[in-house]
């Protein structure tokens, strides 16, 4: 028998910052999440190699005490904590006391750190857990980390580590999410040489989100703000056109910490069930705030993973929260004009509304009959002159301007705010609306005032051209599908048998047959199971199933929930369950595979609306199987009564599957699409 040795200080060192430190990106993570702890309020983070060979992370912290510094490198050494009741109350990102020692294990540090209240700093070097020096150097206030060759002394994890330029990827995605996390803090992240992100810690969410993730996913966010007693939660989830394949988007945040929690992902994938299609997963940026004395946070030491002591209530309220987010709200996708790709390094043209042939002449007759002194003509503020010749039909020549130069001109900068319109060019769509204002000034208005005015709605037009806010009259106040608004709506026909062609205001909206008529009937058949108007239907002989321990555990302490639904299961011996009768609305299905997907999602712990959820599953098949198919042709009553119903459901804009129900093209996208517009 192999005999019993205690091992080497060394060897347990290594072993234990294998458990922390599993590659770059956690160096950074751990050094990170000290110096916010530190009350740090900007934070530098460089990378060379993929963070192999380099990383250097400064602060403007506390700083570290002299005298405490090679504590602060011995494991289990900490300041967050005292005992172990802190563990329960803890607020910190880091408490255990393992991240410094962990990384002296296994590469060479070099600390440069000062405290306030010190005249000098001090530099401290430590390789492989052994310390080399510790001096008295000049340093600013807070700490810097200097940490190479990561793994020198274990090349059996180092070859285990990718690419240099996809660890570098590992840690972009890890500040894009400390970023998010703390956005009163001041990040900048610089790979080899280059700044790839810089945030300005003025806490704005949403100058982050559009820094990180541009336009199109910032336009379309939704807010959330929600108080309890379990908790608070705040921040934005995107409309479900924007949703990715993965669960790359799905971010959340817990007393300022990015964790994955099944609970919260399972809570946030069934609310945007009913709106997304399979396999695809929504877009989010949330804050909870909960009382620490309900968490576990002390699950792994990569402080990851979280155990909630009320699990079954935070996924109700947060599936409610974020549901009641979504529904009553009209998310109709607009289908763009492709249109040919501009260099990225050149500002767009500044579209005009082309004048038809006949009225060109008497505009030019107009201008030139207002007088240069005349006090109807309004002058653009900051603007050069020939930005006046808005209604000329000839093309201006085109600006170039760095890409830094552009970012100024549309107002953003990093994520700061946007600014007042000055000499930056402006869209067409803000060019329509000041012409609107402008075309027909009041006599009483004194050439001041239409200056102000004009300029007071340019700033507006730029903040809503940054964000993406919506046009007044826009399809997001819901009007389309509003039972008082179908007079106004007009049915053009039907185009390949399947999709019906409304007009309304200034829209195009293209109704699928098939994908709406599957979610009216949905909701019927919804309606009557949740009425519980579910009668059994006796089956011979009876199915035999065969259960395992859990599923039999579950099957009993569902029983009442399952006699209800029209279920009536016998126990047949030993591991053996008899099914007599099962729901008289769902006889079509099979029986076994329901009953199984049911004790399968029970058996999760996760949410006891499971029964529910999977029979909203099979009511969904039942409705699509049975709804009108593509490629039918409907007569126009039959279309009126089919959006008739559609305009009574809380969602009438996704089939249970996900699959819009209805799109919209703009009357501007199309007159652009024929040339009225250039």
């Amino acid at each position: 028998m192999p005999q019993i040795a205690l091992l080497s200080q060394e060897t347990i060192d290594k072993i234990a910052a294998g458990e922390v430190i599993e590659r770059p990106s956690s160096v950074v993570k751990e050094l990170v999440e000290n110096a916010i702890d530190a009350g740090s309020s900007a934070v530098t983070v460089e990378i060379k190699e993929g963070g192999i060979s380099f990383i250097r992370i400064s602060d403007n912290g506390c700083g570290i005490e002299r005298e405490q510094i090679p504590l602060a490198f011995l494991r289990h050494s900490t300041s967050k904590i005292k005992s172990v009741e802190d563990l329960f109350t803890v607020t910190s990102l880091g408490f255990r006391g393992e991240a410094l020692s962990s990384i002296a294990a296994v590469s060479q540090v070099e600390l440069i750190t000062k405290t306030n209240g010190d005249f000098t700093g001090s530099r401290y070097l430590i390789e492989g857990s052994k310390e080399v020096s510790l001096e008295e150097i000049g340093a600013p206030d807070g700490t810097t980390f200097i940490i190479r060759n990561l793994f020198y002394n274990t090349p059996a994890r180092k070859k285990f580590l990718k690419s240099a330029q996809t660890e570098g990827t590992y840690i972009h995605e890890l500040m894009q999410r400390m970023i998010l996390s703390h956005p009163d803090v001041a990040f900048k992240f610089i790979m080899n040489n280059q700044v790839k992100l810089q945030s300005s810690g003025n806490g704005n969410i949403k100058d982050i989100i559009y820094h990180l993730y541009g336009r199109d996913i910032t336009k379309a966010l939704l807010p959330i703000a929600h108080e309890s007693e379990l908790f608070k939660v705040s921040g934005f989830i995107g409309k479900p056109m924007i949703s990715r394949g993965n669960r790359g988007y799905e971010l959340y945040f817990v007393n300022g910490r990015f964790i994955r929690s099944q609970i919260l992902s399972k809570a946030i994938e069934d609310a945007f069930k009913p709106f997304l299609m399979q396999h695809q997963y929504p877009f989010t940026v949330l804050y909870f705030e909960i009382d620490s004395s309900l968490l576990d946070v002390n699950v792994h030491p990569t402080k990851m993973e979280l155990r909630f002591s009320n699990q079954q209530e935070l996924y109700r309220e947060v599936q409610s929260i974020l549901s009641a987010a979504l529904v009553h709200r009209d998310i109709i996708p607009e289908v763009p004009v492709d249109t040919p790709k501009k260099n990225e390094m050149e500002v767009p043209k500044i579209e005009k509304v082309m004048p038809e042939p006949f009225e060109q002449k008497r505009l030019e007759e107009i201008r030139k009959a207002v007088r240069k002194d005349s006090p109807y003509e309004v002058k653009y503020p900051d603007r050069q002159p020939e930005r006046r010749e808005t209604w000329h039909a000839q093309s201006q020549p085109e600006h170039k301007l760095p890409v830094r130069e552009q970012l100024h001109a549309s107002g953003v900068t990093g994520t700061s705010t946007s600014r007042p319109v000055g000499t930056g060019a402006v869209s067409s769509a803000a060019q329509e609306k000041l012409l609107d204002t402008i075309k027909e000034p009041l006599p009483e208005q004194s050439k001041k005032e239409i200056e102000k005015e004009l300029t007071k709605e340019a700033y507006v037009l730029r903040e809503e051209e940054t964000y993406g806010a919506k046009p007044e009259g826009s399809y997001e106040q819901g009007s389309f599908l509003k039972e008082e608004e179908m007079a106004k709506q007009k049915i053009i026909g039907q185009l390949f048998d399947t999709y019906w062609l409304v007009e309304y205001n200034d829209r195009l909206f293209i109704v699928d047959q098939h994908a709406a008529h599957e979610k009216v009937m949905y909701e019927k058949l919804k309606k009557q199971f949740e009425k519980k108007e579910f009668t059994s239907q006796a089956i011979s002989p009876p199915i035999v199933i065969t259960l395992s321990m859990r599923e039999a555990e579950a099957l009993e302490r569902f029983k009442e929930q399952f006699t209800k639904l029209g279920f009536e299961i016998e126990h047949f011996g030993g591991a053996e369950y008899s099914i007599c009768g099962v729901p008289g609305n769902l006889y079509r299905l099979n029986t076994r595979d329901v009953l199984i997907e049911m004790l399968d999602e029970l058996t999760d712990g996760i949410s006891e609306r499971a029964t529910a959820d999977v029979i909203l599953d099979k009511i969904a098949s039942m409705s699509c199987k049975a709804a009108v198919k593509g490629s039918q042709r409907l007569s126009l009553p039959e279309m009126e009564q089919l959006m008739k119903d559609l305009m009574k459901l809380d969602n009438p804009y996704n089939c249970p599957h996900g699959r819009p129900t209805i799109i919209a093209m703009s009357k501007y996208e199309i007159e652009k699409k024929f040339k009225r517009i250039v």
